[in-house]
């Protein structure tokens, strides 16, 4: 049974990291071709090595630019997606990011008409077929992946607990639990995915050079 300290270790987790990368970009997320493809690119660029709040910034761009679904984005010229990853300060990587968004664009509506509820059918909820059907769409690595799929666990129950090794680790840095079950027992009715999302930020958070207070989690995922 979890103890009294570890139940306000999770609340103060879940009340100063709770946080999704979704709610950051203000995606409202929903079981709808719009919001989840979104998330979908949200998690590619989360993908590269770059700052989390790059990536999360390029996401509003992309949007406040109306490419804010698989259609729009493939109808978007090359430069159109560049200047508005550029926008969002994603510079380094704009002009790979680009092609790949509309490589990526023009496979979901060929296989899924840009639905990735229709994706999520061809899976027939096995996890591991999930994943390599997400690995198929241009720029989304194993880490963009866990992304996505730690974030949409609460609209695809399916999924949940889905607690990958950086939520996990997270876990560990903060005394609690390191095995799924265990730490699912002690999210009990939480969002899963804010659940997830407080365990990877405190994996992710680091101390200031020169002094002790901690840096909360400004890093990707992939350093």
């Amino acid at each position: 049974m979890p103890t009294t300290s570890t139940r306000e270790a999770v609340r103060d987790l879940l009340d100063t990291l709770g946080r999704t990368y979704a709610d950051e970009a203000g995606i409202q997320l929903r079981n709808t071709p719009q919001p989840l493809y979104q998330l979908l690119v949200l998690s590619c660029l989360l993908s590269a090595r770059i700052r989390s709040q790059t990536a999360v910034a390029a996401s509003r761009a992309l949007s406040d630019a109306g490419l804010r679904d698989a259609q729009r984005m493939a109808d978007a010229t090359w430069q159109q997606r560049v200047d508005a990853l550029g926008e969002g300060g994603y510079r380094r990587y704009d002009e790979r990011t680009s092609t790949q968004l509309g490589v990526g664009a023009q496979l979901l509506l060929k296989n899924y008409g840009g639905d990735l509820r229709r994706l999520r059918a061809a899976a027939g909820g096995d996890i591991t077929t999930l994943r390599s059907l997400l690995r198929e769409v241009p720029g989304l690595g194993p880490v963009g992946v866990d992304i996505f799929l730690r974030e949409v666990q609460g609209i695809w129950p399916e999924l949940a607990p889905y607690l990958d090794a950086k939520a996990l680790q997270g876990a560990h840095k903060r005394g609690l639990p390191d095995e799924p079950k265990a730490l699912a027992r002690l999210a009990g009715d939480t969002d899963p995915a804010r659940f997830a999302a407080a365990m990877v930020r405190a994996a992710l958070e680091r101390k200031k050079q020169g002094g002790g207070a901690k840096k909360r989690g400004g890093a990707g995922e992939s350093r």
